[in-house]
């Protein structure tokens, strides 16, 4: 990408998603004066790149990343290439967007001075309906679509904050910062995010059949890793604020280990088990790598 800056920046952030792409990208406004849009493939091994580079002529700009990881990704290229934009929409490359939500977004936070993110809800899956009530009632953020405001974004990056690289589930640390206006938990004002319900997304649902046993299990556990790593996320915001974020959560994990339990709830008590294997993995190559 060019450092000109934009009207609008549309993100898409895609790691392996060759059947979703295509169609992502087609429901965005390619092609429409000053707002851009850039594919960000990180640490995909399928043709997710080879896709979107067959849209270069519709005006969507690859950029690869060969480490994968979404948070890490979007530290480098928000925050480390620093694109400029007036409005910041970020979309996951699994999701397919409402006609017209990119515009909503946007009018969303003109029409909300005092917002520093806007969030599209979801369109389908079993919880649509809860989760869309959900972000009404508690001005919520989905990873699957949001939009950010340029002035907060400039702010977020003057402010040396970032995500830590490992963070798994960054839309609801994005959302703290947000709501937050990039101070601590006492800080926070639900105004600061707002719901957009002009806009919305369609998503793959969650289950055996969209996504098979070894999928779906990789996929439960790190939902129940992003758990643990959000009780953590939470105890810093509410001493040290967001300048005490780690560069990587895997150097808080010692000091949280004799706090941390597996659920005993059948659903959740083997995945909760594989998602602390792997915070004692990544603990002991960190302490073995400094």
């Amino acid at each position: 990408m060019t450092d000109d800056s934009c009207r609008v920046l549309v993100t898409v952030l895609a790691h392996n998603e060759e059947r979703r792409i295509a169609a992502c990208l087609d429901s965005l406004p390619l092609g429409e004066s000053d707002v851009r849009v850039a594919v960000v493939v990180n640490g995909s091994s399928d043709a997710t790149a080879d896709i979107v580079r067959g849209y270069r002529e519709r005006g969507v700009e690859l950029v690869e990343y060969a480490e994968g990881g979404k948070s890490r990704s979007w530290n480098r290229f928000m925050i480390d290439a620093g694109p400029r934009a007036a409005t910041y929409v970020f979309v996951d490359g699994d999701a397919e967007l409402v006609p017209g939500s990119i515009a909503a977004l946007e009018r969303c936070l003109v029409a909300h001075p005092r917002a520093n993110a806007a969030s599209a809800p979801p369109m389908n899956g079993r919880n649509a309906a809860y989760y869309r009530k959900l972000m009404a009632e508690e001005a919520g953020l989905f990873g699957d679509c949001y939009a950010l405001r340029g002035t907060f974004v400039e702010r977020l990056r003057a402010s040396g904050i970032r995500l830590p690289d490992d963070l798994i589930g960054d839309d609801g640390l994005i959302a703290a910062l947000a709501h937050t206006d990039l101070g601590s938990d006492a800080d926070w004002r639900s105004e600061r995010v707002v719901g957009c319900p002009d806009a919305g997304f369609y998503c793959v649902p969650n289950g055996l059949t969209s996504l098979g046993l070894h999928q779906q299990a990789k996929r439960m556990t790190n939902y129940a890793l992003r758990r643990f790593q959000n009780r953590i996320i939470t105890a810093i915001m509410r001493s040290s604020g967001p300048q005490g974020l780690p560069r990587l959560m895997a150097a808080t994990y010692p000091a949280w280990f004799d706090r941390l339990a597996p659920r005993l709830n059948p659903l959740w008590y083997w995945f909760d088990r594989r998602a602390l294997a792997r915070m004692r993995a990544a603990a002991a190559d960190r302490s073995a790598s400094a």
